[in-house]
């Protein structure tokens, strides 16, 4: 199982930008599907979770800024970031749980992707 991040970049304050990871292998399912950042000098956070039913749950920092979205069929999770902030500058990496492949059942992390939001 792969997970592989794309749409990180450089923003301006008050900017937007959308992330989306895609999961790849013998894949029969995906429980939770997440995203996760590292800010220098600091500890991998949650920024957001979305379950298999479309369930979202947000960091408090992001709420009302951020959206999850998930697409099962092409298993692909999304992470729609407005109003960034400097402090939202950061490694965001996708996290998929439970993920049930021919195999066995297992926690996958991507390689992560960097967003800086700076003027």
């Amino acid at each position: 199982v792969q997970l592989v991040e794309s749409g990180g970049g450089l923003v301006q304050p008050e900017g937007s930008l959308r992330l989306s990871c895609t999961a790849s292998g013998r894949i029969f399912s995906i429980d939770i599907m997440a995203w996760y950042r590292q800010a220098p000098g600091s500890q991998r956070e949650l920024v957001a979770l979305i379950t298999s039913g479309g369930s979202p749950n947000y960091a408090d920092s992001v709420k009302g800024r951020f959206t999850i979205s998930r697409d099962n069929a092409k298993k692909m999770v999304y992470l729609q970031m407005n109003s960034l902030k400097p402090e939202d500058t950061a490694v965001y990496y996708c996290y998929a749980g439970a993920v049930q492949t021919d195999v066995a059942v297992g926690d996958y992390w991507g390689k992560g992707t960097p967003v800086t939001v700076s003027s």
